[in-house]
């Protein structure tokens, strides 16, 4: 059945999806004294990347599938090793919150996984994947983006529209310099 979209009051987007649209739930946790293996278990059952690390009710962090790769890389005995040892920070999003922010947030932070928060409550996982699977002309704005820059596109690399890599604003005037897209703000214009 296909998800409803919400209509969004920004002028420049006519429809809107939401992070809990497209949110993977329940979400697969497990607690920061769970040993790798258990964890690698869970990944295997439920056929996933990453499992949440919940603590008090509240995710603490993220054990993905590099993190239990880099332990048997470092000869670490799987079955010694708590989730606490190899965990990550745990980034999350509202649920109510755009996809736009969610891939803003994924890039800003280099990261391939959010976890969804609903009043204070984990209630999902989103990823890099399911945002570009609902968003495919995101692929054709960056790739539009990096002909510009390259100069296989007649439009001046100025004209691009987006977020300012500095202020997380806005802005239909980002400049790229020096691997960053800035905005007339930013740059002192």
């Amino acid at each position: 059945m296909a998800k409803k979209l919400v209509e969004n009051t920004d002028a420049n987007m006519t429809t809107r999806v939401l992070v809990r649209d497209i949110m993977n739930s329940p979400v697969i946790t497990a607690g920061p004294s769970d040993n790798v293996v258990d964890i690698a278990s869970k990944m295997k059952e439920h056929k996933i990347g990453s499992v949440i690390i919940i603590e008090n009710e509240k995710p603490v962090g993220i054990v993905t599938d590099w993190d239990v790769v880099s332990v048997v890389a470092s000869n670490l005995e799987p079955s010694s090793v708590d989730a606490v040892k190899v965990m990550q920070q745990i980034h999350t999003v509202e649920a109510g919150e755009g996809i736009t922010e969610a891939a803003r947030l994924l890039r800003k932070n280099n990261i391939k996984r959010l976890g969804v928060v609903y009043k204070d409550r984990l209630s999902g996982i989103i990823s890099s994947s399911d945002v570009i699977a609902v968003t495919p002309e995101l692929v054709d704005v960056v790739s539009e983006k990096a002909a510009m820059i390259r100069g296989e596109i007649g439009r001046p690399a100025s004209a691009i529209s987006g977020y300012c890599d500095e202020c997380d604003e806005w802005s239909d005037a980002l400049m790229y310099t020096e691997g960053t897209f800035t905005c007339e703000v930013c740059r002192g214009s």
